[in-house]
């Protein structure tokens, strides 16, 4: 049957208006319909979702390339299926699969086919299998498309409706002020019917920008949403979002109309009858990558991108200041929303969000310890002309091995440190899978691809991991190991919540990094300690106000906290989480 949405409709037109105030509405809000809600489907809406119900404390996330384990003889989507239930079943219950579309470069985020699996990893059918045991998360790459897709060949060919599909400027235009991530020219020079045309590339030369000042581009991302979601998806990446709309002229970045797209997709997906989450991907400073909450009708959720660099320097220093200063400044999520906490990624750590929150001083210091590690630094160019670091590509693993001071034995507790900060925070916490692998830098992965995101993207030969996994010596089965018990003991915790209270707590020494939750019935307080030093440090337990007549334990160590004790001890890279109820 036809669905009318006529209880959405008026919303939808509204938004509508604002992303195109000269075309007809009413023409508009039906392509929205149809494209979302397709005739030959027998749909019903809900009514818009409300609250904090699409998420618990059991949700927890692996990110993976869908080709990140291999044997040469299955096809990877098997593989990861495999390894997700046997290794991380009852651990995590979410994977986000990394783009898993046809593609021509930059590991599948040129993407050349938004319709098909890559057959190089499996099929629909492939991806059908993890979703039934799995939350799953798909990328939307809606920025742009490969230079070698059947829409940009299109385009070159002149062909309707793709002929306008793809954002022009000319090299006579003011593009000054425009905000990019990487240090290639903006524009590219293309021979078309049309003659020459200089497309825009905000990322790479092989990854045209869409004109979504054409609502057919909008309305077709709509219909590959719905694609999505009917093959098991329930969690839409929004990549690169930020960059969607441009103006000449202007930084082309977080534009109103960005905004405005996201609101749409939100209201879309709240009156969807399946659970649909929207999760922005922008890798910038605090108050932009907040702004995509809008007032509680953009993402569902955001990742928590200053968490990685802010992590990395406190583990490094010692010193968790400057992650407690930016802990204590933070917002709740508002209603319905929720963080995504992380410190790896495939894009390795972004250095933009640290801008105002790290001294520059403090930030060169990791970069050199990095440096020395083997690491590497991507730049972007700056809108003067000079160039800036964007991210560090490392794995974190590795990064962890030495602090500001060197090298010293504590390699992988100060490992599990950071990543138990992950899992104590407001937000739900999401692992790179070479985080859950201890996996060190892919330096010969650098020189095969001849790229610097390559050394955090290794590829796992499977029998070798399995025999790895199977020796409780080495760090692929501590790691796994040591974090698969702690989230199993978090997923119980109503006290970790996604939207649970928090509170960043002083605990009068800077090697200590603390919070308190609470759980939303208020009925459980975990005290989350975490010593990112190399030192045992004693604090004060007056700081904590534990209550005197409850019962507290530690719930890493199973040990008894006495409530009226003066001081308590955290060893080097130590965590504690000190509760009320076990």
């Amino acid at each position: 049957m036809k669905v009318t949405a006529g209880s959405i409709s008026s919303k939808i037109s509204a938004l509508l208006q604002q992303i195109y105030p000269e075309l007809d509405g009413s023409v508009l809000t039906q392509m929205v319909i149809d494209a979302f809600w397709p005739e030959d489907t027998n749909r019903r809406q809900r009514g818009r979702v409300r609250g904090n119900t699409l998420w618990t404390q059991q949700d927890a996330f692996l990110i993976t390339y869908g080709n990140s384990i291999i044997d040469g003889a299955h096809k990877p989507l098997d593989l990861l299926s495999d390894f997700l239930k046997t290794y991380l079943d009852g651990t995590l219950n979410a994977v986000h699969i990394l783009p898993f579309f046809p593609y021509t470069s930059d590991d599948g985020f040129a993407v050349s086919d938004f319709r098909m699996v890559n057959p190089q990893l499996g099929d629909w059918t492939d991806i059908n299998r993890v979703a039934k045991d799995f939350t799953l998360m798909s990328d939307l790459v809606l920025n742009h498309v490969s230079s070698q897709s059947n829409w940009f060949n299109a385009y070159r060919q002149g062909q309707a409706p793709y002929d306008k599909f793809f954002f022009e400027a000319t090299p006579d235009d003011d593009l000054s002020d425009v905000v990019r991530p990487r240090t290639t020219p903006l524009l590219k020079d293309v021979e078309t019917s049309n003659g020459l045309r200089h497309v825009w590339c905000t990322f790479s030369h092989d990854q045209i920008d869409l004109d979504f000042r054409n609502p057919d581009v909008l309305i077709e991302f709509l219909r590959i949403i719905r694609l999505h979601v009917d093959n098991g998806v329930q969690i839409i990446r929004l990549d690169a979002v930020a960059f969607l709309w441009k103006e000449i002229g202007s930084p082309s970045i977080h534009l109103p109309q960005t905004h405005a797209v996201i609101k749409l997709m939100r209201l879309l997906c709240d009156f969807a009858t399946e659970k649909i989450i929207l999760l922005t991907e922008t890798n910038v400073p605090k108050a932009e990558n907040l702004s995509y909450f809008g007032e509680g009708d953009e993402a569902h959720a955001i990742y928590n991108f200053p968490l990685p660099p802010l992590i990395l320097h406190a583990m490094m220093s010692g010193n968790a200041e400057y992650l407690r200063r930016w802990q204590r400044g933070m917002p709740p999520a508002p209603m319905g929303c929720s963080y995504l906490n992380f410190t790896a990624s495939h894009d390795g750590i972004g250095m933009r969000p640290a801008e105002g929150l790290l001294p520059e001083d403090e930030k060169q210091r990791v970069i050199d310890v990095v440096r020395d590690l083997g690491g590497l630094v991507s730049m972007r160019t700056t809108p003067d002309g000079g160039e800036s670091p964007y991210e560090l590509n490392t794995t974190f693993y590795d990064a962890m091995s030495r602090t500001f001071h060197g090298a010293d034995a504590h390699h992988h507790a100060r490992f599990i440190c950071s990543q138990t900060i992950v899992m104590s925070l407001e937000g739900i916490p999401a692992f790179y899978i070479h985080a859950m692998l201890a996996t060190p830098n892919d330096h010969d992965g650098v020189i095969y691809r001849g790229m610097n995101r390559a050394i955090n993207r290794h590829r796992w030969d499977y029998p070798s991991l399995r025999e790895r996994l199977s020796d409780p010596t080495t760090p692929q089965a501590r790691v796994m190991s040591d974090l698969s018990k702690r989230l199993k003991i978090r997923k119980k915790q109503s006290a970790f919540h996604p939207n649970a209270t928090q509170f960043t707590v002083n605990m009068g020494d800077d090697r200590v990094f603390g919070v308190w939750r609470q759980s939303l019935d208020r009925g459980q307080s975990i005290f989350a300690l975490h010593n990112v030093s190399d030192e045992a440090v004693t604090v004060s337990a007056a700081e904590l106000n534990l209550i005197e007549d409850q019962h507290w334990v530690d719930l890493l160590s199973d040990t008894t906290i006495d409530a009226m004790a003066p001081k308590i001890t955290v060893a080097p890279y130590q965590c504690m989480w000190i509760t009320n109820r076990s």
